[in-house]
C-alpha cells in the first residue's frame, strides 16, 4: 500500500509513476489532489479542460469529470491500458481523496522527487482552480 500526497506535485508526472505501480499490482491511495499542479497558462489549461468536458453527446459520451478527484482518476486511467482487463483490475487498486482522510494524518506520505511544482519556471494552476472554472459545485 503506497500513500501520495498530491498536494505541489505536477499531474501528469505524479499520474505516470502512480499508473506503473498498479501495473505492478500495488494498491494506491492519493490524497490532497485538488492542490496538484498543472503547468501553463490557466486561461489555456481551463479553455483545454472545457473541451474535454463538452466535447462528444451528451447521451453517448465520451464524459469527462468536472470533479478534481475524477480528472485526477481519468488521467491515470489514460496511462494504463484501460481496455484489457489487466488495466481495468489494476485501475481498481486506485482510490483518490480531496482532502486529507482522517486515516491517513498518522501514515508516512510519498512524495515523487522529479514532480515538485517549486521546481517549475513556467506558470502553473491547481487542479482545484479547474475544477471551479468547470463548473464543480465547490470552490477549492
Amino acid at each position: 500500500m503506497i500513500i501520495y500526497n498530491a498536494e505541489d506535485q505536477i499531474l501528469g508526472r505524479l499520474s505516470s509513476v502512480i499508473a506503473k505501480q498498479l501495473l505492478k499490482g500495488e494498491k494506491v491511495f492519493v490524497v490532497n489532489v485538488e492542490k496538484a499542479v498543472l503547468s501553463g497558462n490557466e486561461k489555456m489549461k481551463i479553455e483545454e479542460y472545457k473541451q474535454k468536458r463538452e466535447r462528444g453527446d451528451p447521451i453517448h459520451g465520451p464524459f469527462f469529470p468536472k470533479e478534481p478527484d475524477g480528472i485526477f482518476l481519468r488521467t491515470v486511467r489514460g496511462m494504463i491500458p484501460w481496455d484489457r482487463s489487466r488495466g481495468r483490475e489494476a485501475f481498481k487498486n486506485l482510490k483518490v481523496f480531496i482532502g486529507m482522510p482522517e486515516e491517513f494524518k498518522d501514515k508516512k506520505m510519498e512524495k515523487i522527487e522529479n514532480a515538485d511544482a517549486s521546481k517549475l519556471k513556467v506558470k502553473y494552476t491547481y487542479l482545484g482552480e479547474i475544477a471551479t472554472a468547470l463548473g464543480s459545485k465547490k470552490k477549492w
